[in-house]
Parts: C-alpha cells; sequence; structure tokens
C-alpha cells in the first residue's frame, strides 16, 4: 500500500461506457484502485452504480466528477453543428437530430449522491472545485484530489488543500483535464509534467498518460509519482463493456491514429482518428457540452450498428502497449511488477 494506504495502480475514471460497476469492483478487487468515471450519470445512476460496486467487492474504490463548466448557449453554432450530424444520422438510419432537451446533469446533485455513496476518494477534473468544497469533503472523511495539466493548476489545487494532484500528460485520452489558459498551452508530456508538478508541490502527485505497462509504472516513480493512473490498458480487459465496435478499432488503431479533437464534444480530447474527427477537423464548434450532448444519440446508435466512424473513440497514445488480453487483475498484477515498494 501507498498513498493514503490505497494501492498504487489506479485506474482512470473513465466516463462514458466504460463507467461500470463490474469494472471498478474488478480492479479493486484485483488488487488496484478502481474509479467510477461519473460525469455523465444522473445522481440516482450514481447511487445505483456504486451500491452494485459494493455488492461486488468490499475493496476501496473512487468516484470523479467534471467541475462545472463555463459556457454560454451558442443557437447558431449549435444549428450548425446539428445539421453536420443530420448527414450521419440519415447513413445510420436515424431521425433527423434535435436540440437537446438538456445539456448536462445538475452538478450539485451529483456531488450530492457521492458523498452518499462514501468512496474512499473524490476526484475533480476541468476545474478547482474551490477551499471551502474541499475543506467540506475533508471533513467528512473524503480524500480529495483535482486534476493539473500544468504547474499553474497544479499550484492553484494545492492552495485549495486537496490532498493530492493527478499529473494528466499530453499522452492521456479522454478529454483534457486542464481549467487554467487554452488547452492547446498545456499540452505537456507526462514525462516532463510528473518531475516539475513533484518539484513544485509539497503534496503527493499521481502520473496520468500514457501508462499501459511496468515500464511506464516504473518511469512514472522514478519521476517522483506516488501512484499511477491508467486508462485505455483497462479498456481492454475482460471486464470492460466496450461496445464490439469500439473494442475492435482499439484493437486495430496504430500508433499514429492517435488525435486531439473537439468533434463529439466541444473539449479537446484524446482518441483514435475517425471519420466524425477527420471531417469536423479544424471547425469552430459550440462549447462543451453542447455537442457532447447533441453528438450523443448518434454515438449511441453508431454503437449499437458496429459503425466505429461515428463514435467517440477515447483512448491514449501507448493504446498500441495495451492489447495484452485479460482480466483486470491480471493487468493490475503486471503493472504492478513496476511499482518498487
Amino acid at each position: 500500500m501507498g498513498l493514503f494506504n490505497l494501492p498504487p495502480i489506479w485506474m482512470a475514471p473513465m466516463a462514458g461506457e466504460a463507467s461500470s460497476a463490474t469494472l471498478v469492483a474488478a480492479v479493486s478487487a484485483g488488487g488496484g484502485f478502481g474509479q467510477l468515471g461519473a460525469a455523465y450519470l444522473a445522481p440516482a445512476r450514481i447511487t445505483e452504480i456504486a451500491a452494485d460496486i459494493r455488492a461486488r467487492t468490499d475493496q476501496p474504490f473512487g468516484i470523479n466528477l467534471f467541475c462545472p463548466q463555463p459556457w454560454q448557449p451558442d443557437d447558431a453554432g449549435l444549428d450548425a453543428y446539428l445539421a453536420r450530424l443530420a448527414v450521419w444520422h440519415a447513413e445510420l438510419g436515424l431521425p433527423a437530430p434535435t436540440r437537446p432537451a438538456q445539456f448536462e446533469e445538475d452538478f450539485e446533485a451529483q456531488l450530492a449522491a457521492t458523498i452518499a455513496a462514501k468512496p474512499a476518494a473524490i476526484s475533480f477534473v476541468m476545474g478547482d472545485p474551490g477551499a471551502a468544497r474541499v475543506a467540506a469533503l475533508q471533513d467528512l472523511g473524503f480524500t480529495v484530489l483535482g486534476t493539473a495539466t500544468q504547474v499553474s493548476e497544479g499550484l492553484a489545487l494545492q492552495a485549495s488543500g486537496v490532498d493530492a494532484v493527478i499529473a494528466q500528460g499530453y499522452e492521456g485520452g479522454g478529454h483534457r483535464g486542464g481549467f487554467l489558459g487554452t488547452p492547446e498551452g498545456a499540452l505537456i508530456g507526462t514525462m516532463a509534467l510528473v518531475p516539475q508538478l513533484v518539484d513544485a508541490l509539497d503534496i503527493p502527485v499521481i502520473a496520468a498518460g500514457g501508462i499501459a505497462d511496468a515500464r511506464g509504472v516504473a518511469a512514472a516513480q522514478a519521476l517522483g509519482a506516488s501512484a499511477v493512473t491508467v486508462g485505455t490498458a483497462f479498456l481492454l480487459v475482460d471486464e470492460c463493456p466496450l461496445s464490439p465496435a469500439y473494442r475492435a478499432a482499439l484493437l486495430a488503431a496504430r500508433d499514429a491514429d492517435s488525435t486531439l479533437t473537439r468533434a463529439f464534444s466541444g473539449r479537446l480530447a484524446r482518441g483514435v482518428a475517425n471519420r466524425v474527427t477527420r471531417e469536423l477537423e479544424g471547425l469552430v464548434l459550440p462549447a462543451f457540452p453542447q455537442p457532447n450532448a447533441a453528438s450523443r444519440p448518434m454515438r449511441q446508435a453508431a454503437a449499437k450498428a458496429g459503425q466505429a466512424d461515428f463514435i467517440s473513440l477515447w483512448a491514449g497514445q501507448a493504446l498500441p502497449l495495451s492489447r495484452k488480453p485479460g482480466s483486470a487483475a491480471e493487468l493490475v498484477a503486471a503493472l504492478t511488477r513496476g511499482w518498487t515498494a
């Protein structure tokens, strides 16, 4: 055991298809620290999935939320985005896309459900939860973590009192978790970011991004990380409920297929390039979460239809290192071999 008496191998809190009680529980039961990506979950679903995790394992787990994102409605931009989606909807045999009735879940209600679920740790991305909220959660007994993509963010999170900072390198899959400056200005690799944060902060740093095997774990520890967070590699374990189309796309992708895109959500995220990312490359889109909500029906239908060109194939740059079949417990064991006590 290491940081806060938790294992050194953490599963990244992946929202979307990987938000599965089966997967989170398998990681924790297998000797790692599973985390539920709850950003898109209704409060009732957070309660339900957390209870399911507890029914499957008595080991600790974490829950992750997106900090509230300031955004302005962009009716014209959203209409233009819906018009582009309409072409792909037609190909999939779907009705024409419509303006979403709801763009995002209520953050305060999500947080209340998370608190009631009593995970071992609550982590945040895309913002600073603030000193008052951090202190209130810590008073309730929670370990609180924030996510930084640059040193200035790490310092802000430390000033707010978080227990540790997750250093999200440029290589990591999914949405960029930064909140200061522009996403393009915070594209710092894990190898460069982790030691800078370790030197700048007085609290533990957890390395994330581009770590997929024991070598990456050892490298992160050598850079001063107190634990590592692994995402993409867990997408391909037996317990992860990815759609067959998503799984097949990950297995077929080459190293150079990794891309940063706003195409599906309006916020910069890393995944495997496909038709949607290529056809929307360089276009100005409405701010997150407007495209994210608008494209959800297409993504869900495409997953069922086996059409990977219309799915957000979030994955990190270490994807080609992540293709050994096996269980979550086997992956945790393999990664742990890179960590020395």
